[in-house]
Order: C-alpha cells, then sequence, then structure tokens
C-alpha cells in the first residue's frame, strides 16, 4: 500500500506547519521546503481545511496556522481524511469489480482487518507525537535550511 501524494503532502504540510507554533506559515514556504508545487499545496490545504486540521488567513499577509492543538490531530483521521482511495484491491469497489469469485473470497475480509488495523496503528499516534517539544527546533532549523527563514 501506498499514500497518495495528496495524502502525503497532507502530514508533510501539517509537520511544517507544527514546527512552527504559533506563526503564521505561508504556502510558498512549505512549496519550497518540500520541492512541492504550490498549485498542489493549495489543493491539500482546502482538503485541510475542510476536515478542521488547519486554519487559513487569506491576504497579503496571511498564510496557514493549525486549526487544533498537535496533540488533537490523530495521524490515522488525517490519512483518512485526506487519502482519496483506500481501495486496497478491486473487490472493494462494488461497482467496478470484476472479480469472479470476490462472491466467496475471504481476502476481501483480510484486506479490510488490515487496514483497519494499519488506520488504528496510525490513530495511536498524533501530530504531537512527530514535532513533540524536542524535535520541533531540529525540524525548524532543516527547514529553514530550505527555504532561508529562521526562527
Amino acid at each position: 500500500m501506498q499514500l497518495s501524494l495528496h495524502a502525503d503532502y497532507a502530514l508533510r504540510v501539517l509537520i511544517y506547519i507544527g514546527a512552527y507554533p504559533g506563526r503564521m506559515v505561508r504556502t510558498q514556504e512549505i512549496s519550497d521546503a518540500y520541492e512541492i508545487s504550490k498549485h498542489h499545496l493549495v489543493r491539500v490545504m482546502h482538503t485541510l481545511e475542510q476536515h478542521g486540521y488547519v486554519r487559513i488567513h487569506a491576504g497579503r499577509s496571511g498564510g496557514v496556522t493549525l486549526a487544533r492543538e498537535p496533540q488533537a490531530i490523530r495521524l490515522g483521521d488525517v490519512v483518512r481524511n485526506t487519502e482519496p482511495n483506500l481501495r486496497l484491491a478491486e473487490c472493494f469497489d462494488t461497482q467496478s469489480n470484476t472479480c469472479p469469485i470476490a462472491g466467496v473470497c475471504g481476502l476481501k475480509r483480510i484486506l479490510n482487518e488490515a487496514l483497519s488495523k494499519f488506520l488504528s496503528t496510525l490513530n495511536g499516534y498524533t501530530l504531537a507525537d512527530i514535532v513533540s517539544a524536542q524535535d520541533q527546533p531540529k525540524l525548524a532549523n532543516v527547514f529553514a535550511s530550505f527555504v532561508g527563514w529562521s526562527g
């Protein structure tokens, strides 16, 4: 299983913003730090805002901030809300399934269990586990070296 770029970028955006607590972060900074298209990040930001993870502040001096405390952002929920396709096999989509054994095969049940455990494991962690007080300055320093910003 591989996360889509949308879900991957959503996690990266949250990590970046979490590395700068209390500071308004500009989308261009995140784009520069990760070398990701700003256009693509705007779509990711919109998804994160829709699900209440970030607050977007429009205008010339605008940017984005976390809408929740890092310890309230569970990683499994972020993946579930930003991953457009959690169907692990064709049989997960009843409308396009062409597998002739789907009705009698036990694989779908096992894959569902695995997916559930995957998301449950991720939900055992929060953004705070990634941007803890000891890791936050290290992350900020790494990002600053990419975008030419300090502080």
